[in-house]
């Protein structure tokens, strides 16, 4: 299964208990050729990495060796790496498998456990930003499910929506030929329905909302509802109900931008703010302390900041050379995205950066609870 939609539902399933081994391969990917080819050897690498570590595993009966490098095997083969972009993640046990695409650099590695390793994913999403974009016609109202690059349209709760056929005037359309306008009382009623859809997938799955469509037809959105009225923004342009999902992502992206531009003042505005109360802090250790006494509100850490690291008394030891350490040692090689997905699960608001915005926070800060 290929699935890059990363729901609630969808995480809380992925770290349910599995039979032992549920196994989890990771690797960096390029998105353009002609580096498709290391892609290629690299991957049949780490099969052989994977294959390695079952084959030695102690006490792993023959049976669940073979489910899991049949689902490992399946998922390889069903891996496109001309459609890779910055990181692929391969989780399989002895039932199911998956794949998944990811927007965010991931370190080379296979992991055995009991449940399958989710932070690179988490991270990523969280990278990615998704958002919606609802785009809207007098007779037509399309959602759209938007992360990072990619833009596809959501055919669920409802969606795409369109009028009951009996509020069609067929003298109406008979005068002016046009069955796409209606009367106001009508296309108010079609538009109050289509809010109150939008409200429901919001209230499962909250995120930036955008709204395209031509002025009266946005104008009567917002006085016929209420749920889009928290849209992050607006792109006053028609036409865009049937996508297709290349050029409404082009022409939305302006849009995207600002509201991005506005969020990362606010966010500096409130590290500056927090500083003066001194619930500021800056750097992996402290950022990673905060976040295991859950009193990190909101962190800030640039896009793409990695980093190894040993845990020493407590305390977080960046690590340059890690066959440098001594034996017995043990490296975390994604500390980042295991403190994003920590930082999520306690609740905390993580925001992605460019790169050296936090030059002088040693490119990770947060806001203190207190």
């Amino acid at each position: 299964m290929d699935n890059n939609a990363l729901t609630p539902d969808v995480l809380r399933e992925l770290r349910t208990p599995r039979p032992y081994p549920a196994v989890s391969l990771t690797m960096p990917t390029h998105r353009r050729d002609p580096h498709h080819d290391q892609d290629t050897v690299r991957l049949r690498n780490l099969l052989a990495e994977a294959w390695r570590r079952l084959e030695t595993e102690p006490g792993l009966d023959r049976a669940a060796r073979t489910a899991v490098k049949s689902r490992i095997g399946r998922a390889v083969a069903e891996v496109d790496l001309r459609q890779t972009l910055d990181g692929l993640l391969i989780l399989a046990d002895t039932l199911d498998y998956r794949i998944w695409y990811l927007p965010r650099e991931v370190p080379e590695q296979v992991v055995l456990g009991d449940t399958y390793l989710t932070r690179n994913l988490v991270a990523a999403t969280a990278q990615s930003r998704p958002y919606w974009a609802l785009s809207v016609a007098a007779d037509r109202a399309t959602l759209w499910d938007g992360s990072g690059d990619t833009l596809h349209e959501h055919r669920d709760d409802g969606f795409p929506m369109t009028p009951p056929e009996d509020t069609w005037d067929p003298e109406h359309e008979e005068r002016v030929g046009d069955p796409g306008a209606f009367r106001d009382e009508e296309t108010r009623q079609f538009l109050r329905s289509v809010d109150r859809a939008v409200g429901s997938v919001l209230a499962r799955h909250s995120r930036p909302l955008y709204v395209v469509g031509l002025a009266p037809a946005l104008a009567l959105l917002e006085d016929a509802g209420s749920a889009t009225h928290c849209a992050v923004g607006r792109l006053v342009k028609g036409g865009l109900a049937e996508g297709p999902a290349s050029l409404l992502r082009q022409e939305i992206e302006p849009v995207r931008a600002a509201h991005d531009r506005r969020e990362q003042r606010e966010l500096f505005d409130k590290l500056d703010a927090a500083k003066g109360r001194r619930t500021f802090a800056a750097g992996l250790d402290e950022v990673w302390e905060s976040v295991r006494e859950k009193r990190a509100e909101v962190i800030a850490v640039e896009d793409h900041y990695r980093q190894s690291v040993r845990i020493s008394e407590g305390h977080l030891v960046p690590v340059e050379d890690r066959d440098g350490q001594g034996p017995g040692v043990r490296v975390q090689d994604d500390i980042v995205d295991e403190l994003v997905e920590s930082a999520l699960d306690g609740g905390a608001e993580v925001v992605f950066l460019p790169d050296d915005a936090l030059a002088g926070q040693d490119r990770i800060a947060a806001v203190l609870r207190y």
